[in-house]
């Protein structure tokens, strides 16, 4: 299976939207419109995605959104695992589900996105990856998922997926 990892795109800050709750915190409409552009160069090297799974997070389901638009997916899966203050093996059972899958994307938050990259990878939950807002990593997770087995295909920021796009 194929992982696909995204960030959400740019948020509103978090000192401006205090007090309200931060996770009804959305994209900006730059976030928005720069996450439509980085969906387009996604898409030209992942052209297809089996399946979408989101944070609960407004700003993570913003950016699934608009990555289901640009591959014509139904609405995305929502997984408590990708919500921020997750540790990376709290994904894993979730994960296995989607073995049948050639292609899983899902859309979460930073720190906890790198330390799953990492946790992959590495075995090592200790994060040797960040990806910026709306950047994207993809990863082979092999027949067996588990930590420390997956193989890092390339990790890019989000103007490189832009370019592509």
């Amino acid at each position: 299976m194929h992982l696909l990892v995204v960030r959400h795109g740019v948020a509103e800050e978090r000192e401006t939207w205090a007090p309200k709750d931060d996770a009804l915190r959305p994209l900006t409409d730059d976030g928005k419109k720069k996450m439509k552009e980085a969906a387009k160069g996604l898409r030209a090297l992942v052209p297809r995605i089996d399946v979408l799974a989101t944070s609960p997070l407004t700003r993570a389901k913003q950016t699934a959104t608009i990555l289901a638009k640009a591959y014509d997916k139904g609405e995305p899966v929502l997984v408590d695992a990708l919500a921020p203050g997750q540790r990376a093996p709290a994904l894993l059972p979730w994960l296995r589900t989607q073995a049948t899958q050639k292609t899983v994307a899902i859309v979460g938050h930073e720190p906890g996105l790198g330390s799953l990259v990492s946790w992959l990878a590495a075995g090592s939950e200790r994060s040797f990856v960040e990806l910026g807002k709306g950047g994207a990593s993809l990863l082979d997770l092999g027949e067996r998922i588990e930590a420390g087995d997956a193989m890092l295909f390339w990790l890019l920021r989000p103007s490189q997926l832009r370019s592509l796009g």
